[in-house]
This record gives C-alpha cells, structure tokens and sequence, in this order.
C-alpha cells in the first residue's frame, strides 16, 4: 500500500484549536476509540484501566528554547532550539530577514554570543559559551516556546500549565501534551485503583512542528530526538507482560521512546537518539494502548496513531471529534486509543 500525504488530511475549524488551557489539568474530555466511539471525560481513565495495566509517562521538562538577539550585522533574529547536543552546542532554527553563515556570530538577549557552526537541513547548528550549559542559558535568558498554532505569548500561566505535573529532565522545547491532563487527584485514583506507572524520557524537539514535504511518505525523514528508557521501567513492562497486562503510553512521546528502544524486536534499556517514522503497516513491540491528544492534519503524529488504531478508526473518531467540538491540539482534549489487532 502506497501511502500520500493526502490521505492523512481532514478539515479542523480554527475555532476548535485550543488557545488556553482550561483552569483544571484533568477538566478535559475524553474520546475512548474502540468497537464505538463513546464521550467521556480524563477523569474516567481509571474506569478504563485495569489494575495489571501500567502507564507509562514522559518525564521531560520543557525548557525556555525561544531566545531573541541580533546579528552582527545588526539584523533581528528570533533562535529557537530545536535539541541541545552536549553541554555547550545545540541545534535550532533561526528566523532572520537572511539565513546566518557559518563562522557568524549571534548576539542573544543582549547577554551572550552563540558561535554559527553551519547548517544542519532546516537547522543550525550553533556553539554556545563554555562557561554554562546550553540549559544554563535558556532557562536565564530564553522564553517559553508556545507551539505555533497557538496565537499568543506565553503568559505566567503557561509556566505551570505547559509542564506536567511529573515533569523531570529538562530538554524538550515541545511539551508532551498528553501528560498535561493529569493531575495529583487523578494520579492518586489511577494509583489506588492498583494501575503501575513507570517513566520514560523523550525530549521533544521543535523538528515535531515541521510539516512533511513529500507527498510518498516512504521518502519522508523524521527528525531526531533523544530519549531515555530506564532500566526499571523495562522490568515494569515484562512484569506487566507476566500479569496479562497492558502497556499503555501517555502520550506519542512515550510511545516512540518504548518503540525506539525495542527496533531490535526485544525492549532494552539505555538511551539513543530516534528518527523513528511510525506509520501504518508498522509492527507495534510494545504499546498495547495509547492516551493522546488530537493531532494535526497530515502530521507525522495522525500517521502514527492511524498505525495503531487503524485509518479507519481515526478518520471516524476525527470526524465524530469536529462534529462534538471537541478542543484540538496542545491545551485540547485526548483519546483513548487500542492498538487494533495485527
């Protein structure tokens, strides 16, 4: 089966794209994807668990990856880091009236000069002081990074709202936006219902905005990410396999990280970089469910959860979506989603 773009297309009214997170963490609703589709709400997942199941979350923090400075020239210049690489490099994107050379220096936030050591496709890749980390300068000088379709600045509520309650390890310039439903309250009731969690770290980088270029998706490259899957959380998952329960992923970011680390046909523990393409046809190794957000048009992310659940199945839940309004992206609603059987 050859795959287009186009087949991953569906019509959103910009009126359901969400702009704000609404003022509870778990107010959202819920759209469970199975044999029917039924409306619930994120307070309802512990109904949906069983108690041999495990979650398993992103632990990554977002970092404050927008930065704002000029060229030598005295041009205005907007870098947003797409992924640190090391203590004192970084690749990011940089809007400029014209595209910075090599052996260029950038002057950010009026504070520090970043070095241009060349391009990187789309990016740049950029040296930083070697007095402080990359992390070091973002979370003093830099700002939050809203994803694009959202029409505002960041605002002081975005600092709390745009992190997850179990945020861990700094790095992602993207939040995992599944995991912004849960809150203490629900994690205490997922808990006491018997359900295991475990963790995961993928650091998302902006490459996850990037639209796909090509209309064959078999040409199509993802971008790299980093990601981290701890010891603990493999023998979490092979216990959970020895109960007959379900692996279930909070979120893409998880899941990619989990999928990543078992390419080899067996989950190993360890950490990597992933450009891993998750499309239909592709053989799930360990998610056996997925909580996630609603995905934009012909994105990546819509190809993968049409993977999992099948591209029937997501085009009818899409649509049943839009029709019951539900809220759209980042700070939107979620679903409830099975692997469909292979």
């Amino acid at each position: 089966m050859t795959l287009t773009l186009d087949d991953f297309d569906y019509t959103l009214p910009e009126a359901l794209i969400a702009q704000a997170p609404l003022a509870e963490r778990s107010a959202s609703r819920l759209l469970v994807v199975g044999n029917a589709l039924s409306d619930r709400h994120i307070t309802d997942l512990p109904e949906l668990l069983g108690a041999d199941d495990l979650l398993v979350f992103n632990d990554t923090r977002v970092i404050h990856a927008r930065l704002f400075g000029q060229k030598a020239t005295g041009g205005q210049i907007e870098v947003l880091i797409e992924r640190p690489i090391g203590d004192h490099e970084a690749i990011a994107q940089v809007r400029a009236s014209k595209s910075p050379k090599a052996g260029s220096t950038l002057r950010l936030a009026d504070a520090f000069e970043v070095e241009v050591l060349g391009r990187v496709g789309d990016f740049f890749h950029l040296r930083f002081p070697a007095d402080a980390t990359v992390i070091d300068y973002t979370e003093r000088y830099g700002a939050l990074p809203l994803p694009p379709y959202i029409t505002r600045a960041a605002g002081e509520a975005d600092e709390a709202r745009y992190q997850t309650v179990f945020a861990r390890h700094p790095g992602s310039v993207a939040a995992p936006t599944a995991g912004l439903h849960f809150d203490d309250a629900l994690l205490a009731r997922i808990r006491d219902k018997g359900v295991r969690t475990a963790a995961v770290t993928l650091h998302v980088g902006a490459g996850t905005y990037q639209p796909v270029r090509v209309k064959n998706l078999a040409e199509h490259q993802m971008h790299r990410e980093q990601y981290i899957v701890p010891t603990e959380t493999v023998a979490a998952i092979a216990a959970t396999r020895a109960r007959g329960g379900r692996v279930v992923a909070v979120g893409t970011t998880s899941l990619r990280a989990l999928e990543s680390a078992a390419q080899s046909g067996i989950l190993q523990a360890g950490s990597g970089e992933t450009e891993l393409f998750i499309m239909p046809g592709y053989r799930f190794h360990v998610v056996d469910a997925l909580v996630t957000n609603f995905h934009l048009p012909k994105s990546t992310l819509l190809m993968l959860v049409s993977a999992l659940a099948g591209m029937d199945t997501i085009r009818a839940a899409y649509a049943h979506a839009v029709a019951a309004r539900y809220r759209f992206f980042s700070y939107g609603d979620a679903m409830f989603l099975s692997r469909r059987p292979s």
